[in-house]
């Protein structure tokens, strides 16, 4: 996923990567924060950051040592910062290429927080904000878009990717 922000690469990285700023947008996150280091997502998961090259990339674990998360931040121009995230999971542990489904959703609702953040916005709490009306809908057409993508892919059954949507529903959007 490749998103724009607005802000330079110094205070987009610093707002990814500092403990103070991402509960404020994200979760809040404990844990050694350098390269080395060991993280855990409040309510989520942890795991160890591979590398840390300030403003430029993050490479850490998420969850497994074989899910692997790396974001690269790119300068876009003045005050704006590329950021792409990548999440490479096995096949042996995603199944097929619909357990996009169960994590993309979730990257999507983060960058779209990140980009309020950004943006100046008062964010509230997250948890009401992702479990409003709103954050619901957004999250069923998140949803949608991957499941389109998985589907172009053609590396899952329809079964598998049906059984996905229902999963991700369940979970980003269950009161819709």
């Amino acid at each position: 996923m490749r998103r724009t922000y607005r802000g330079e690469a110094e205070d987009v990285w610093d707002a990814i990567t500092s403990p103070e700023r991402l509960p404020r947008w994200f979760a809040p996150v404990t844990g050694d924060l350098r390269e080395g280091g060991t993280f855990q997502v409040e309510n989520n998961a942890g795991g160890d950051i591979q590398r840390c090259d300030p403003p430029r990339l993050l490479r850490l674990t998420w969850g497994a040592p074989n899910s692997i998360v790396e974001v690269t931040l790119t300068a876009a121009g003045s005050d704006r910062t590329d950021l792409e995230v990548r999440h490479t999971v096995p096949l042996s542990v995603a199944g097929s290429a619909a357990g996009a489904l169960y994590v993309g959703p979730g990257w999507d609702q983060g960058l779209l927080r990140l980009a309020q953040y950004l943006s100046g916005e008062d964010l509230g709490d997250l948890t009401t904000a992702e479990n409003s009306i709103e954050g619901q809908e957004f999250s069923r057409g998140s949803i949608a878009a991957w499941a389109d993508a998985v589907r172009a892919s053609t590396l899952a059954t329809e079964d598998q990717t049906t059984a996905a949507i229902t999963a991700a529903t369940t979970h980003f959007a269950p009161n819709l």
